[in-house]
């Protein structure tokens, strides 16, 4: 006797270890004592029979135990589903409207919720009948209307399933309607088809679940029928914080306010519920590895390890585990060699680059240091004030004229001085310069160079060659004029050269427009300019042997007020002024 007790009592013990594992592995639905399901349907929270099991008044289920199995009914609806992704199956009445030849029998369904909106995707308004219009419509102001009208003769004409007006037609509803009311009408009453079709019929369900028959507009019988329609839902002015006690609930903002939460991948449950997402474990409900692999359960995802020797992922759905290529593992070397060679070549590259940027960092430097010690930034000053100054006038780069230089090519020289180089160059829009590359010996004569600047600045004369711009950003600074094609009066007459010869009359001509020019800059201009170097070298010939003076190195500005000022002797000698050249004092004479 005591044996079968101890046998009872074994049995006992494993039926409830088995009650208790069933239970941890089955995620939660409702909340703790709260009823999980009312008859077929399950009651997942946030919805709830009563009391605190619901989390809003609107997530009411009425159980109606009076049914066997028991019914559970959203206000006077009849629920069939409730997911947690925010849906909720019920059923809708049929509307009809049928007659004979003494009376007419209609009844119109509403259907009205505050919580819930109609989803337009799966739903559709439908109308049944040989001589009916039908029409839905909101209660709450929504301000739409929409319907469709079906016709036919007799039955005979109608096919079924299709949806071509004849005897049956659908249209969609809008979106985010929480209400519709329906009316039918006929516009003869059915008088022409009331024996075969008495009667309309109209009512909003789910695409899939209603197919045309011919046999639907036989007789009365119709208006009985239910059909799914699917809602809706979400939480308003609440969120997922309550339920998201870790990290594997995600909350889901909806277009007009209100949540939804959801599980994360991997996880499975009611994601309302305080841990109310639990893991999937794939290697049981999935068998996901290869036969030799081993599964791994970890938190939301799964893991296949290969035995030693094998390579592959291990899952069904990848690689698998297969044992290594012989030529693969031959090459396995090279591969890694051309990996570390391309590794280097990178880190070789990337040193390379380093440094250029650095250099390009030094020269950028540079070349401000050069163009403030060169007096760029007063240049700059007075030119942003336009006092006197051509508008053409232009600062360059060093780049600029680099490139219009050839990177100063010996090739490019026009001609060399004791006041520079002049280069020939070509900018970037194809116009030909002249580039004067001054030499100053000590950091003093940047004065002499910033000074034939601010005269050639001034100046603008046929007879004065144009200075274009400047550069400040080399040691020595650039003068950038325009190119003269001709070359010197010197050349031309001092070249033994036939094609050289001047006729008295040009000679005297570029005499007379040479003393325009020196009379322009003595007296015409804002402030007289002596020139202190006039010579046949400074004198350059256009092809027309229009003269233009230029090399205003040695060149000083006269005060308005003054007649006559002190300066050091400068220009070249057997062309200066004797007087100048003794006393040292500077006139326009």
């Amino acid at each position: 006797m005591g044996s079968i007790r101890s046998l009872v009592l074994m049995q006992l013990i494993i039926l409830l270890n088995v009650i208790l594992t069933v239970k941890a592995s089955t995620p939660a639905v409702a909340k703790p004592g709260c009823r999980r399901r009312c008859g077929d349907v399950i009651i997942p929270y946030p919805f709830g029979t009563g009391g605190d099991c619901n989390i809003t008044a609107g997530f009411f289920i009425n159980c109606d135990t009076s049914f066997i199995p028991h019914k559970p009914f959203l206000g006077d609806f009849e629920v069939i589903n409730i997911s947690t992704d925010g849906q909720l199956r019920t059923l809708s009445n049929t509307s009809y409207n049928c007659y004979n030849t003494s009376y007419r029998n209609w009844l119109f369904y509403d259907f009205r919720f505050f919580e819930f909106s109609i989803n337009n995707n799966k739903n559709k308004f439908t109308a049944i009948g040989c001589d009916t219009y039908a029409v839905v419509q909101d209660f709450y102001g929504q301000c739409y209307a929409t319907g469709c009208l079906s016709f036919c003769n007799n039955i005979t004409d109608v096919s079924n399933g299709s949806c071509s007006g004849i005897g049956f037609c659908q249209t969609s509803i809008p979106k985010d309607v929480r209400s519709y009311n329906i009316s039918l009408g006929s516009y003869g009453y059915h008088t022409d088809v009331l024996l075969e079709n008495p009667c309309s019929y109209a009512f909003v369900a789910e695409i899939d679940n209603y197919t045309f028959s011919a046999s639907d507009l036989r007789g009365s019988e119709f208006q009985r029928r239910q059909f799914p329609i699917t809602l809706d839902w979400k939480i308003g002015n609440t969120s997922c914080n309550e339920a998201k006690m870790n990290s594997i609930v995600n909350a889901l903002i909806q277009k007009n306010s209100g949540y939804l939460c959801k599980c994360l991948e991997g996880f499975v449950g009611n994601p309302y519920l305080p841990n109310g997402c639990q893991d999937i474990n794939e290697c049981e409900s999935m068998s996901p590895c290869n036969g030799t692999a081993r599964c791994t359960n970890l938190p939301g995802t799964y893991n296949c390890s290969c035995p030693v020797g094998y390579e592959g992922d291990g899952k069904k759905s990848g690689t698998g585990c297969s044992l290594p290529n012989k030529d693969q593992s031959k090459t396995s070397p090279l591969i890694a060699a051309l990996g570390v060679a391309i590794g280097f070549l990178g880190l070789l590259l990337g040193i390379v680059l380093w440094c250029w940027m650095l250099r390009q960092r030094q020269i950028s430097k540079l070349r401000e240091a050069n163009f403030q010690q060169n007096g760029g930034i007063l240049l700059r000053e007075q030119l942003s004030k336009r006092q006197g100054y051509r508008e053409d006038v232009k600062v360059f780069t060093a780049e600029e004229l680099e490139k219009a230089t050839n990177n100063y090519n010996e090739s490019r020289i026009l001609g060399q001085g004791g006041q520079g180089t002049v280069y020939k160059g070509i900018l970037a829009d194809n116009q030909i310069v002249a580039i004067k590359k001054s030499i100053i010996g000590d950091p003093s004569q940047v004065d002499q160079f910033i000074n034939e600047i601010m005269v050639l600045y001034k100046i603008n004369h046929r007879n004065v060659v144009k200075l274009l711009g400047c550069c400040l950003e080399t040691q020595v600074p650039l003068l950038v004029y325009e190119y003269i094609t001709n070359r010197t009066l010197f050349h031309h007459l001092h070249n033994d050269d036939a094609t050289s010869y001047l006729s008295w009359e040009t000679r005297l001509r570029i005499a007379t427009e040479t003393a325009e020019a020196l009379s322009y800059l003595h007296s015409a201009a804002s402030i007289p300019i002596i020139h202190r170097d006039i010579k046949l070298a400074n004198i350059l010939l256009d092809d027309n042997y229009t003269p233009k003076v230029s090399d205003f190195g040695a060149s000083r500005l006269i005060p308005s007020d003054e007649a006559q000022i002190t300066t050091i002797v400068q220009g070249t000698f057997g062309f200066l002024d004797p007087e100048y050249m003794l006393s040292s004092l500077l006139t326009e004479k």
